[in-house]
C-alpha cells in the first residue's frame, strides 16, 4: 500500500468515527422524543419515547364503562400501536439519513 493509500484509509476511518458519533447522538436524541398515539377520537392517549418505551397512558373518564371493558382494552391497544408506528417512522427518518448513499450491506 502506498503512503497515499494509507492517508486515504486514515481519512476514511476518521469519517466513519465522526459518523458513528453523530449516529450515537441521534439515537440518544430519539430517546428523549415524546410521541403521542391516540384512539377513540382522543379518548385514549399513549405517549412513548423514541426508544419505544411507554411513558404515559391517559384515559378520559367518559370512555370507562365497566360493562364494556373490551372496548377500553381495544382503544388502549390501538393508541399504543399508533404511538409505536409513529416512533418507528421517526426512527427511520432520523437514522435513515446515515445510510443514504452508502451502499453498505446491513444498513
Amino acid at each position: 500500500m502506498t503512503m497515499r493509500g494509507m492517508g486515504n484509509m486514515q481519512n476514511m476511518m476518521k469519517q466513519m468515527q465522526k459518523m458513528q458519533k453523530k449516529m450515537a447522538e441521534a439515537q440518544e436524541a430519539l430517546g428523549e422524543e415524546r410521541i403521542e398515539g391516540t384512539a377513540g377520537g382522543g379518548m385514549v392517549t399513549v405517549v412513548v419515547s423514541g426508544h419505544k418505551q411507554v411513558l404515559e397512558v391517559n384515559i378520559k373518564e367518559e370512555v370507562v364503562d365497566p360493562e364494556d371493558v373490551e372496548m377500553l382494552q381495544d382503544l388502549v391497544l390501538a393508541a399504543t400501536n399508533d404511538a409505536l408506528k409513529k416512533a418507528d417512522e421517526l426512527t427511520n427518518q432520523t437514522m435513515g439519513q446515515f445510510s443514504k448513499g452508502l451502499n453498505l450491506p446491513g444498513f
